[in-house]
């Protein structure tokens, strides 16, 4: 278990819904009418960047070895 920084943005006032993004994780986003809608969407984006990203760097070097990193 992981905890990240959302950042939840309200939409246009004429659209209505949210949008969000998340700092730890260039390039994830999410979007939903409502706000439990949009972080659930932002993690859905969070879990299949990550994955992704994961099954990329042991295609690449096989060899590689994962550790924990723990910032204070």
């Amino acid at each position: 278990m992981r905890t990240l920084t959302a950042i939840v943005h309200h939409g246009e006032p004429d659209e209505g819904g949210f949008w969000a993004t998340c700092l730890e994780v260039p390039g994830a986003n999410g979007q939903g009418e409502t706000k439990a809608e949009c972080l659930d969407n932002l993690k859905q984006a969070i879990e299949l960047l990550l994955d992704t990203e994961r099954q990329e760097v042991f295609r690449l070097d096989p060899q590689a070895e994962t550790t924990e990193l723990v910032l204070a």
